[in-house]
């Protein structure tokens, strides 16, 4: 299928190439000009897929348009092949069907098959493993169409959408930076990130002891259980069933309607402290032990399965391996290749300076100014100590109103007026079963209609006054979520443009001498700086001794990037904790 130019034009190059199957199991791969007419359509086997896209992405960087990232792109990347850009339909199909920017989202809510859950149910260490294979939907793991004709489609009631919205610029970008999320989840697992097995191990023997073996506890942990029994005066008591371990504790004379670490260490008892001492040492074996070594790394590389808009806020997620949960005793165990570096940075108080850039607060703005925020709360006279600010921003942001953060929150609208009211009145609309949305726009879903009925019935005349009080406990946690929905929602925003622009920094430095590659990082990644980690506001980079400071300076400028792309002409800034070092660090 080809469309050919009038007589004497230059023929049009492809501004997007869509990718799915075709008939057989082949691939079709259909090139499209900036107006959406057809240029060719081309099938291969998908054994020739990579040199077709390498070629397609050499000459004309068209963006590549496919079901899903986590389905198509791994493939490639195993065979050398990187892309620039693409529009992950899955991805966005989730974000303009609940967006209240889209003014006619009927089409996108009746095309159902391209619903997805948040998170996978399953780990897929391997994303899109099976693409050559030619029994396979490489899409079957979310579920969504990937036939051309269906592609095809829904990208059309996309576009649509998009075109149709009620502020297509702001949507453009935040569309553009979830897809971009999602080569970057790709990339991040393919890259792996360096991995020190020797002081992982040690680690755990200085924490736990020995490596034990199978289904035996380590030794240090059978003394602390040893001392919890004697303590409860129960030498037999399971303390990893919880319902017989409270029972024990009922018995001892503790009383706890749970076995959580806030409630038992309100408590004084001989068994508290080594019960305690017990459940961190268990979190550690049972999360990152040695069976989760031997599972996620390998080959010097931990490659752990991110979920881009995981999320309900945009925030990623991670279906396996758990990289958003690496404890920070573990840090030490992330070492570069010899010769290579990690090039780490977290911003400062990302979620307060994104609330004050969003709302245009001056007062909050100028608090943070090139220093820590939380500091320059205490200079602006608000408070008496870093802490109590942390405390109160933090209470702002999460709806806190006791405590602490009740004491520090009414300050807090005083000083910065026009913050507050932002957070307040995205609470308020929650409260009233409203929707909110980001500063790109993302909104938040709607409340089940349980909720709107419950609301109904609590505000009629025959309610009763405990039905009263559970429909206002329901509403200020549904404030609670709102009001934090747009602030986090847009910090997720920002980083991902963050890394968007950092990614594109890198691909531009020069690739190294095979005798210098970082080979367990795969044919791509190993001959550049590349990111290798993510976690809400840091990213760390994997990069050759003497390209460290260039990526330092990659991500100093993609940060300031991000910043004026999300809020042009404000003033606010988003200074970086960065460090170059061998190891990482415990934080």
């Amino acid at each position: 299928m080809v469309t050919s130019p009038p007589p004497g034009t230059a023929a049009p190059v492809p501004a997007r190439c869509v990718l799915g199957r075709g008939a057989g199991g082949a691939v079709v791969l259909r090139e499209l000009a900036a107006d959406g007419s057809v240029l060719e359509e081309r099938t291969r086997a998908v054994q020739e897929l990579p040199s077709l896209v390498a070629e397609l992405e050499a000459a004309h960087r068209p963006r590549w348009v496919w079901s899903d990232a986590a389905a198509w792109y791994p493939r490639l990347l195993a065979a050398g092949v990187t892309l620039e850009r693409c529009h992950d339909l899955r991805l966005v199909h989730r974000i303009l069907r609940h967006s209240d920017l889209v003014t006619e989202p009927g089409p996108l809510r009746e095309a159902t098959g391209w619903d997805t859950p948040l998170e996978p149910e399953e780990p897929r260490r391997d994303l899109g493993a099976t693409l050559f294979d030619l029994d396979a939907r490489p899409s079957a793991a979310h579920g969504v169409p990937d036939g051309i004709e269906e592609t095809c489609a829904e990208l059309e009631r996309q576009l649509s959408a998009i075109a149709g919205a009620e502020d297509p610029t702001r949507l453009r970008l935040l569309l553009a930076a979830e897809s971009a999320g999602a080569l970057i989840a790709a990339e991040l697992q393919t890259a792996g990130i360096p991995w020190d097995v020797a002081e992982h191990d040690r680690i755990l023997t200085e924490a736990l002891g020995p490596r034990p073996s199978p289904g035996t506890l380590p030794a240090q942990m059978v003394q602390v259980a040893a001392e919890v029994r004697t303590a409860l005066g129960d030498p037999t008591v399971s303390l990893d069933s919880p319902p017989k371990l409270l029972r024990a504790l009922h018995r001892a004379g503790i009383d706890v309607s749970s076995t959580s670490q806030w409630e038992l260490q309100e408590h004084e008892h001989p068994a508290i402290e080594p019960l305690l001492r017990y459940k961190k040492m268990s979190r550690l074996l049972t999360a990152n032990g040695w069976a989760w070594m031997d599972e996620w790394v390998s080959e010097g590389r931990y490659r752990p399965v991110y979920v881009p808009g995981g999320v309900v806020t945009g925030r990623w997620a991670s279906s396996g391996g758990g990289a958003l949960q690496i404890p920070r005793r573990l840090r030490p165990a992330l070492r570069a290749d010899p010769g290579w570096r990690l090039v780490s940075a977290d911003v400062s108080q990302l979620e307060p300076r994104v609330l004050a850039a969003m709302s245009h607060d001056g007062e909050m703005i100028a608090a943070g100014a090139g220093k820590d925020l939380y500091s320059g709360i205490v200079e602006a006279g608000v408070v008496a100590s870093r802490q109590e600010a942390k405390v109160g921003v933090l209470g702002a942001l999460y709806g806190g109103t006791t405590g602490d953060s009740g004491r520090v929150v009414p300050r807090l609208r005083r000083t910065f007026p026009e913050a507050m009211a932002l957070v307040d009145g995205a609470a308020a609309t929650g409260e009233r079963g409203g929707t909110v949305t980001t500063w790109l726009g993302r909104s938040s879903p709607a409340p089940e209609p349980g909720w709107v009925q419950a609301q109904r019935s609590a505000n009629g005349p025959e309610a009763a006054s405990g039905e009263q009080e559970r429909a206002r406990r329901s509403a200020r946690d549904r404030g609670r979520f709102t009001r934090n929905f747009v602030v986090q929602g847009t910090a997720a925003e920002w980083a991902l443009s963050w890394m968007a622009a950092l990614r594109l920094r890198l691909a531009q430095l020069p690739e190294v001498a095979p005798d210098e590659r970082a080979d367990a990082s795969g044919p791509v990644f190993s001959r550049r700086a590349h990111l290798a980690f993510f976690l809400h506001d840091e990213v760390i980079v994997h990069a050759p001794a003497d390209q460290a400071e260039a990526a330092a300076a990659a991500i100093r400028e993609s940060a300031d990037a991000a910043g004026r792309l999300l809020f042009p002409g404000s003033p606010i800034d988003f200074p970086l904790d960065l460090t170059i070092t061998e190891r990482s660090a415990e934080k």
